[in-house]
């Protein structure tokens, strides 16, 4: 399980449910590793730690509730198309990862903001935000 990019590994973004998959789109990646070098530049230092919460899934896994040990994600999800990632970075607050993302990136993207971390994919059918 090797590295996809300096802050992220196969390991990481692997489905929870242990089925092996663990692929993610290369946009979806560079975005990550972008706003991961954004904070380590900004911090003024080498690598952030980042804590991919949830990166690819397989549709059973998406799909089986939380109480049953699954995501309980909705049919339209862009995690078992191996295009989203929910993202924390370890002394950065989450809502200044936000604001990064969604200034950056405006048009593009699927961003959501959570309590405890951030939302990114790289959909097709046209941007969305969302968030508390």
């Amino acid at each position: 399980m090797g590295d996809l990019r300096k802050n992220t590994s196969r390991y990481e973004v692997a489905c929870h449910c242990g089925c092996g998959l663990d692929s993610m789109d290369s946009e979806t990646l560079d975005v990550v590793q972008d706003v991961c070098d954004h904070f380590a530049f900004e911090k003024d230092i080498d690598r952030v730690i980042l804590n991919v919460t949830s990166g690819a899934r397989c549709l059973e896994h998406n799909n089986k509730p939380v109480s049953q040990g699954g995501a309980g994600s909705s049919s339209g999800s862009q995690h078992p198309k191996c295009r989203a990632m929910d993202i924390q970075i370890h002394d950065v607050a989450i809502k200044d990862i936000h604001t990064y993302l969604v200034d950056k990136y405006q048009g593009k993207h699927g961003i959501g903001l959570y309590k405890t971390f951030i939302h990114i994919d790289t959909r097709t059918n046209g941007p969305a935000r969302w968030g508390i």
